[in-house]
Order: structure tokens, then C-alpha cells, then sequence
């Protein structure tokens, strides 16, 4: 998790990389893996305003569907198109080429963990 070591993430698995603006964010590796392969994402809305723990977009695997939750507050400023056609790329790739949105960021939010917070969490 070296390179993703200035990462944030929500205990409910979701990452933001708050260095970046936008700041994009997705799922964990932790939580692709337990998904298995992903099938379906719907994207959030470009200019939807959105507060931390909101749902903001849905993830189906083979296994379930599952609820992706905003890490922070702000407004989506660019969603990953990729995914419409490529789904996978969430579990090929999940903190670069998977991510699901870049939010502009309102507010953050105080119950984001550090990636070694994160780590114990799944271990």
C-alpha cells in the first residue's frame, strides 16, 4: 500500500486521494477482491452535489451490489467513462485506472482513516 500511502478512506472501503484537485476516489483493493469481478458501476452525475456518507454510486460483481459511499463533501467535477465499457478496471486497477469519480472538495470529513488506520481495519 506504499503508493497509497497519502490516501484516505472510509471504513465502508472507499479511497480519495485528497493531494489531487479534484480528488479522485473509488474502492479499495480490499473491497474488489471481496466483490470478485465486477460487472456494472453507475456513475454518479457530473455537477451533483454530494455530502460525505451519501451514497453516491453502485457497484454490481458477479456476488452483489453494493452501495458506494462519498468520502467527502463537494460537487462530482468528472466521472471514469471507462467503467461504462470496462467495468474491470475496478478490479485491475482500483486505485489508478478504477477510479469512479473526482469530487471537488467542500468539506472534508473527520472520520476518514489514514492508509495504516485503514490497513488494521481490514487486517
Amino acid at each position: 500500500m506504499s503508493d497509497t500511502a497519502h490516501y484516505k478512506f472510509l471504513d465502508s472501503h472507499e479511497w480519495i486521494d485528497l493531494t489531487a484537485t479534484p480528488s479522485p476516489f473509488g474502492i479499495s483493493d480490499f473491497a474488489q477482491n471481496e466483490l470478485t469481478d465486477i460487472v456494472y458501476v453507475e456513475l454518479p452525475e457530473v455537477g451533483q452535489e454530494v455530502t460525505a456518507g451519501d451514497v453516491i454510486a453502485v457497484v454490481e460483481s458477479v456476488k452483489s451490489a453494493s452501495d458506494i459511499y462519498a468520502p467527502v463533501s463537494g460537487t462530482v467535477s468528472e466521472i471514469n467513462e471507462a467503467l461504462e465499457g470496462e467495468p474491470g478496471l475496478i478490479n485491475t486497477s482500483a486505485f489508478t485506472a478504477g477510479w469512479i469519480a473526482k469530487i471537488e472538495v467542500a468539506e472534508e470529513n473527520d472520520s476518514l482513516l489514514s492508509a495504516e488506520d485503514y490497513a488494521q481495519h481490514i487486517s
